[in-house]
Parts: C-alpha cells; sequence; structure tokens
C-alpha cells in the first residue's frame, strides 16, 4: 500500500525516504468489504481517502431515497465529501465499496501538517484539485449539453476500464438516465 501511495505522490513532487516516511506518518489505512459504506450521509467527515486498491461510488439520496451518482473512484483516486471534509462537518454523501477496497486515510490536521511541514506538498494538493475542479466541470457540462448516447461514449472514452468493472445500472445512474434508456441505445 505504502510503494502505490509513494508511486502516487511522485507522479507530481519528487521525495526523499525520509519525506515519504514523515508523509506516512499522517495516514492510516483501512480496508473495505464490497457493499461496505466508508461513509453515509450525516457522517462527520474525518478523512480524504486515497484508494489505493477497489472501487468506490459517491452517492448521494434525494428526499425520495432515489439514488445519484455523482462520481467514482478506483486505484490512484482520491475520494470524500470534499465540503465535509474541508469544514469538518457532517456528510450530504455517502461513499460504498463496489469492490473490496484498501485506502489510505488522510485527515484534515494531517493534511495541515504535511502542507506546513513539506511545503512540496502543496503542489501535489493544487495539481490534485485543479484536475478535480476541470473533471467536475467537464461533467457538469456533459449533463447540461449532450444527449446520453453522447454521454455514454465520453464516458467509456474516459474510463475505459471503469466501464468494465460496473454493471450498466450503475452506469445508468451515473449519466442519469435510467438502465432501460442505456438498453435501448445499445442494444
Amino acid at each position: 500500500m505504502h510503494e502505490t501511495l509513494r508511486s502516487h505522490l511522485e507522479e507530481i513532487i519528487d521525495l526523499t525516504d525520509q519525506e515519504f516516511a514523515f508523509v506516512l506518518t499522517q495516514f492510516k489505512m483501512g480496508e473495505f468489504e464490497k457493499g461496505d459504506f466508508i461513509f453515509q450521509n450525516g457522517d462527520l467527515i474525518k478523512y480524504a481517502y486515497f484508494i489505493v486498491s477497489g472501487l468506490v461510488k459517491l452517492v448521494y439520496h434525494d428526499e425520495s431515497a432515489n439514488e445519484h451518482i455523482v462520481s467514482f473512484a478506483m486505484e490512484n483516486w482520491w475520494e470524500s465529501d470534499f465540503n465535509a471534509f474541508f469544514t469538518q462537518s457532517k456528510a450530504t454523501f455517502s461513499l460504498k465499496c463496489l469492490e473490496g477496497t484498501h485506502v489510505c486515510c488522510l485527515s484534515l490536521e494531517g493534511y495541515s501538517i504535511l502542507s506546513e511541514e513539506l511545503p512540496k506538498m502543496r503542489l501535489f494538493w493544487l495539481q490534485k484539485s485543479n484536475g478535480g475542479f476541470v473533471s467536475s466541470q467537464r461533467r457538469i457540462l456533459s449533463l447540461l449539453t449532450k444527449s446520453p448516447k453522447e454521454r455514454y461514449e465520453q464516458f467509456l472514452k474516459e474510463y475505459p476500464s471503469l466501464g468494465q468493472r460496473i454493471s450498466k445500472t450503475q452506469i445508468a445512474a451515473y449519466l442519469g438516465v435510467s438502465r432501460e434508456t442505456l438498453s435501448r441505445l445499445y442494444s
């Protein structure tokens, strides 16, 4: 798990062995089974999660208990209810494991310590957050302007391995269409 995290960090910044040992002091490791919730709506969010292995979905349940999939996260991706994480408040979303999942958990305190004590981590956080902003805007624009077929094709193009790991029902929910609509497009 540690080497996966180190490789991920070193895609953006270089770390000495001593620096990486310090980074590790700010993480705790977690393991979850398929179907487990890492956190649920209403939980206080203590961590941001780096996915070492496995697959999760971030979901929102509306007043009618309909599930809306906000995002998926697989190996080498970060996920949390980031608003709740950075404000240390209760979650609006739930994070559910679609596969057995190993994570590295980083508290807000750990995030701050790394940012202060190891300034190069600020560059890492900046690049990761910028990438997240770009992806979010692309997704919003896709939902506003593309047909279901175009959204599905874009999803498969951007995340080909993810399309092989999740059901068409999950993909349909992520794209904001019914399973039947997705089936009609590709039957």
